[in-house]
């Protein structure tokens, strides 16, 4: 089970920090350990297997959420966010490879040489209709050292996307740690509504966390910031990324 990063104070990568332990309703706080005696004569009910950390307050208040945990969802019943956005739905992308992807017909075609950019869709279709209106799609995919076979996949398939008017940016992983961005994947529409992905070890999508909770939604509102600062464009710069990896 991966701890899932909720948002630290510091800025040397260190302690304090939050993580959320998945599949529980329970918080996972790292800070100092409390060795003032005096302050530990004071606590009440210890067990034996408890200990005690210090936090600032501006960690919690900053990144503790404040609702109970949103539950799974299937992918699809978000479906009608990617019309119904009034200006924005951004997209960070974190992970080696989709099962989606491999299980799909482009696929087969890629590894025999197709060029994968070319084609139409459904998603596709809206994105240009969304785009039309004036609307935005963007997104940030991380990029290994080296570049995995699921990330040169997409590499190869962005130009169709960003034909139909996404906007696709990349970053190294290395740069992206280094920055403190969440590990997970997550769509954000219009700074507001953030959907959370959930995969198996296999990549494939078990579902999504839906939660418009403050503290969540500005916690990717500023990894987009961040990442989206950091990133290279898709269109020309994509040999350029591999290269300099």
């Amino acid at each position: 089970m991966v701890l899932r990063l909720l948002g630290t104070t510091s800025d040397e990568g260190d302690c304090p920090t939050l993580y959320e332990i998945p599949e529980t309703d329970e918080i996972l706080v790292q800070g100092d350990r409390e060795t003032n005696p005096s302050h530990l004569a004071q606590l009440r009910d210890v067990k034996e297997t408890e200990t005690f950390v210090r936090v600032p307050r501006s960690l919690l208040t900053r990144y503790a959420p404040r609702s109970e945990t949103p539950e799974l969802r299937p992918f699809s019943t978000i479906a009608h966010l990617f019309r119904e956005f009034r200006h924005t739905a951004w997209r960070l992308e974190t992970r080696r490879g989709y099962a989606s992807d491999r299980k799909s017909p482009k696929w087969q075609r890629w590894q025999a040489g197709d060029d994968i950019a070319e084609g139409s869709s459904q998603w596709l279709e809206n994105v240009r209709q969304q785009t039309g209106a004036g609307k935005r799609f963007e997104r940030v995919r991380l990029l290994d050292e080296p570049v995995t076979e699921g990330q040169r996949f997409l590499l190869a398939s962005a130009p169709g996307n960003v034909r139909a008017g996404e906007d696709i940016r990349y970053m190294t992983r290395a740069r992206a740690t280094g920055l403190r961005l969440p590990d997970h994947d997550f769509w954000l529409f219009d700074s507001k509504i953030l959907a959370r992905f959930a995969f198996d070890e296999d990549d494939t999508t078990l579902g999504v966390y839906v939660t418009e909770e403050p503290t969540e939604v500005v916690a990717a509102c500023q990894a987009r910031d961040a990442a989206w600062h950091y990133a290279a464009r898709t269109a020309g710069p994509a040999c350029q990324v591999r290269s300099t990896m």
